[in-house]
C-alpha cells in the first residue's frame, strides 16, 4: 500500500513538472494504476473479503502495478518534458505498444501465477486490438515503425492525393487538396501502393504534355519552349526542363515537357504557368497547337501571322525618337519587314548579355528595364518606348533585361529591314546615332560616373563608326 501511495505521488508529481501533453495525460492514467494498486493492497491487509475475491484481488493487484511501471517509464523515458510534440520516431501508437510489450515481459517474469498472468496479459492484448480490427492496429504499427511517410508528407493513398495529418491505431489522415479529411484504415494503406512526394527529397518531377505543328521542326519547337520556362518562378532552377517527343499523334506531335518543383501543393498551378507561357511563346514563334481532326475537309489555310493594323503600327513607329527623322515613306518602307510579338505578364522580352540585332518598340502594355548589380527598375516601357537600339546599330549583346510587367506586344525591327532602309539615305546614320548615343549615356550612368563633355564627344563619335562598320556603310 505504501508503495502504491509513494508512486502515486511521483506520477503527480512528474506530470505536473511537465508541459508536453501527452506526458500529462499518460501520467495521470498511470497514477491511477498506482492509486487502485494501493487501494487493492489497503482491501487485502485491512478488509474480510470472501476467499475467491480475494484470490481474484490477488492476482489483479501486481498486474496493476506492472502496468502503471510500464506506462510511467516508456512515457517519461521518451518524450520531451519541457515541448508539446511526440519525438519523430516514437508516435502515439508506438509507444502504446511498447508499454504493452514491457508489461507483458514484466508480468511474465515477475508474477509468481505465470500461467494466470499471461492469461491476464493476453487479455488486455485482446482488449487493445477490439479497440479496431488486428488488422489495422498491426499496419498501423507496421507503418510508424517502417515509416513510408510522416505527418506533414503529400502521398498519394488508395488514388487519392493529400497531406498527411495524423496516423492512429486504426487509421491514416489525409487532407485533401480540396480541403477535406479522407480516412484510409490502415489495413488498406498496408495493401496499397503508396506514393511520397516529400521523401527522399521534395524535389518532385510534374510532366506536362502539349502538341505542335508537323510544320515546324522538333529542334525548333524544343528550344522555343525551354526560352519560355527559363525565368519561371515556381520552378526549381538547379535542374533544367527537359523537353521530349511523346507522340506523333492524329493532328500534332505530341511533346512532354518535364519540369521540377518543391512545392507539390503548388502543382495546378506550375501546370497553369507553363501551358500559359507555352502558349504565349508558340504564338509569337508562329507555333501553332492544332485542333483535333475527327474528319477530313478541305479548307483554306490562315495566313502565317495574322493581319495587322498598319496604321495604328505606324503611328507607334512616329512617336518614337530616334526614328522621328525617318519619313513616313521610310517607316512604311521598314513596316513590313517588321514583327508584332506578344509577351505574357512577368516574361523577359530579352536578356541582359544575349547576342541581338534588332530593336522593339512597345506597343501596348508595360515593360521594366533591368540592370545586373542594381536593385530594382531602371525604367518602365509603355507605348511608343522602344529598346534594344544598340544591339540594332552595332550587333553588340543586350545591355539590360527588359521584362513584361503585364501582357506586351511589342513591334521587332532587325537588322537587315534597318539597313534596306538606311541605305536608301546614309543620312539617317547620323541623325539615328546621335539619339541613341544620348540614350546610350543614360543608361550608362546607372552603371558607373557620369563621363565629361570631351569623353561624351569622343564616345559618340567612336559609337558612329562602329555603327558604319557594323551596317557595312561607307565613312563618307
Amino acid at each position: 500500500m505504501i508503495v502504491g501511495l509513494a508512486l502515486f505521488v511521483i506520477a503527480l508529481v512528474m506530470r505536473a513538472a511537465s508541459l508536453n501533453g501527452l506526458i500529462r495525460r499518460r501520467l495521470l492514467g498511470a497514477g491511477l494504476m498506482f492509486g487502485l494498486y494501493a487501494l487493492a493492497a489497503a482491501l487485502l491487509t485491512y478488509a474480510r473479503l470472501p476467499a475467491d475475491v480475494a484470490t481474484q484481488l490477488k492476482t489483479l493487484d501486481p498486474l496493476l502495478l506492472a502496468f502503471g511501471v510500464a506506462l510511467l517509464v516508456v512515457v517519461a523515458a521518451i518524450n520531451p518534458w519541457r515541448e508539446d510534440r511526440l519525438p519523430d520516431r516514437f508516435p502515439t501508437i508506438v509507444q502504446d505498444a511498447l508499454v504493452i510489450a514491457l508489461f507483458a515481459l514484466i508480468a511474465v517474469l515477475f508474477m509468481p501465477e505465470k500461467i494466470l498472468a499471461t492469461t491476464a496479459v493476453g487479455a488486455v492484448v485482446v482488449g487493445f486490438a477490439l479497440q479496431d480490427t488486428l488488422g489495422n492496429l498491426f499496419s498501423g504499427l507496421a507503418i510508424q515503425i517502417e515509416k513510408p511517410f510522416r505527418v506533414g508528407h503529400w502521398v498519394t493513398i488508395a488514388g487519392t492525393e493529400g497531406l498527411v495529418t495524423e496516423v492512429t491505431w486504426r487509421a491514416t489522415k489525409i487532407k485533401t487538396k480540396a480541403g477535406n479529411f479522407l480516412i484510409v484504415p490502415n489495413s488498406v494503406v498496408a495493401k496499397e501502393t503508396v506514393t511520397n512526394y516529400s521523401e527522399p527529397t521534395r524535389d518532385t518531377r510534374l510532366e506536362v504534355d502539349v502538341g505542335a505543328s508537323y510544320d515546324v521542326p522538333p529542334n525548333e519547337v524544343k528550344a522555343v519552349i525551354v526560352r519560355a520556362l527559363r525565368d519561371d518562378p515556381l520552378l526549381v532552377r538547379e535542374r533544367e526542363p527537359e523537353v521530349l517527343i511523346a507522340d506523333f499523334a492524329a493532328s500534332s506531335v505530341t511533346y512532354r515537357i518535364r519540369v521540377w518543383i518543391t512545392d507539390f501543393a503548388a502543382d495546378q498551378r506550375v501546370r497553369d504557368h507553363v501551358r500559359s507561357r507555352i502558349y504565349y511563346a508558340f504564338r509569337r514563334s508562329n507555333i501553332s497547337i492544332p485542333y483535333p481532326i475527327q474528319v477530313e475537309y478541305q479548307h483554306e489555310l490562315p495566313p502565317e501571322k495574322p493581319a495587322r493594323p498598319e496604321g495604328a503600327a505606324l503611328d507607334v513607329l512616329s512617336s518614337v525618337d530616334i526614328l522621328s527623322s525617318l519619313t513616313d515613306q521610310q517607316r512604311a518602307q521598314l513596316w513590313p519587314a517588321s514583327g508584332a510579338d506578344l509577351y505574357a505578364a512577368g516574361e523577359a522580352i530579352v536578356h541582359e548579355g544575349d547576342e541581338g540585332g534588332s530593336m522593339f518598340v512597345v506597343q501596348s502594355g508595360e515593360a521594366a528595364v533591368t540592370l545586373a548589380g542594381t536593385e530594382g527598375e531602371v525604367a518602365r516601357l509603355r507605348p511608343g518606348a522602344f529598346f534594344g537600339e544598340i544591339s540594332l546599330l552595332t550587333g553588340e549583346r543586350r545591355t539590360a533585361t527588359v521584362t513584361a510587367v503585364r501582357d506586351c506586344e511589342v513591334i521587332e525591327i532587325d537588322v537587315d529591314a534597318f539597313r534596306a532602309v538606311v541605305l536608301s539615305d546614309p543620312a539617317i546614320v547620323e541623325k539615328v546615332t546621335a539619339a541613341v548615343a544620348l540614350r546610350r549615356e543614360e543608361l550608362e550612368r546607372h552603371r558607373t560616373t557620369r563621363a565629361t563633355a570631351a569623353e561624351s564627344r569622343e564616345l559618340a563619335h567612336t559609337f558612329l563608326a562602329r555603327v558604319r562598320q557594323f551596317l557595312r556603310l561607307s565613312a563618307s
